[in-house]
């Protein structure tokens, strides 16, 4: 028999709760289509989450008449929806074929005869050995084109590349972690190098965290790939590794050649100069001025020093959420 009392539940979505208050026997397909004009998802790529559990249990892509009091909602209920916008699909299919596109020219390229070519400093093994060899955002997550887009950047990162040339890194399977799942990780790298889980999103699901944030997390796993364990060894590489890539950055930005263990250098930035004057220098004039007739590969030096200082510290932090370590499993 049916009731006259409504009930009132919260549905939250990307962080933002819609209250509801309806009887118990209005049909899912009737709440969907409000979630729908409210958050522009699609009833087929809704998902209603309590407890680990989806609430929509029927076949989504067909008319669904179950009630809100069969499904299980109740007064109070605290739900979480997730699903991608339409919009966010045909951006993630686009993406996508993208991709497939830039891998297809890869491997006919790797399959054609060898020509006489011009050798350079990048073989075409080392390109398609040390890479990630996929990128695949959480598909029940929303927005996974922007997710698809972050791991391509990364993937696609010259400074990522480098050092994963140099060090013969390659990565099965470069994904996300899903801040609900994994609160206290910012990384996870499974197998040596099987998979690395990133930290992409915020906590409340509105967006995505900072490029370089992300970035230094990633060569914090790539670490991970040789040492496990938090341990000396695994700081010096990690070191080594930040270091590499803020030189190649650097020169890059500066329009010289990156020469591992050569001895091209680069005119610093007025950013990095700063930075140097405030962990080397210190705010006196006398100091500043003593810098004034150093050389540019000592200046270079100094501001490199400087910035690895800044860097080792905030890799102290990083190992706090870091799920890797296997002291902890």
């Amino acid at each position: 028999m049916a009731t006259s009392s409504p009930m009132t539940f919260t549905v939250a979505y990307r962080g933002i709760p819609h209250a509801f208050s309806v009887l118990p026997d209005s049909t899912l397909s009737a709440l969907q289509a409000q979630l729908e004009q409210l958050t522009n998802v699609p009833p087929s790529l809704q998902k209603l989450l309590f407890k680990g559990k989806n609430l929509l249990k029927s076949n989504l892509n067909s008319r669904n008449e179950t009630t809100l009091a069969q499904a299980g909602f109740k007064n109070g209920l605290k739900i979480q929806m997730l699903g991608s916008t339409s919009q966010e699909l045909t951006t993630l299919h686009t993406t996508e074929s993208e991709q497939r596109k830039r891998e297809r020219i890869l491997r006919e390229r790797a399959l054609k005869p060898s020509t006489k070519l011009r050798s350079t400093s990048t073989s075409n093994s080392a390109v398609l050995n040390f890479r990630f060899h996929q990128l695949t955002p959480l598909s029940h997550l929303s927005n996974q084109g922007g997710a698809l887009a972050l791991l391509t950047k990364l993937a696609e990162d010259p400074a990522i590349q480098h050092i994963m040339r140099t060090h013969q890194f390659s990565v099965g399977v470069l994904t996300e972690l899903a801040p609900h799942e994994h609160p206290e990780l910012l990384g996870l790298n499974v197998n040596a190098g099987q998979a690395i889980k990133l930290r992409l999103r915020t906590d409340s699901y509105d967006g995505f965290r900072l490029y370089k944030d992300v970035r230094r997390v990633l060569c914090h796993e790539l670490t991970h790939n040789v040492w496990g364990d938090h341990d000396n060894n695994f700081k010096e590489l990690n070191s080594k590794l930040n270091r590499e890539v803020v030189e190649f950055e650097r020169a890059a930005a500066q329009g010289t050649h990156y020469l591992h263990g050569g001895g091209d250098f680069y005119e610093p930035s007025s950013e990095l100069e700063a930075e140097a004057q405030v962990h080397i220098l210190g705010a006196g004039d006398t100091s500043f001025s003593s810098a004034v007739d150093e050389s540019r590969e000592e200046r270079r030096r100094r501001v490199l020093d400087a910035t690895m200082a800044r860097l080792r510290k905030e890799d102290e932090e990083l190992e706090k959420s870091c799920g890797t370590d296997s002291a902890r499993t």
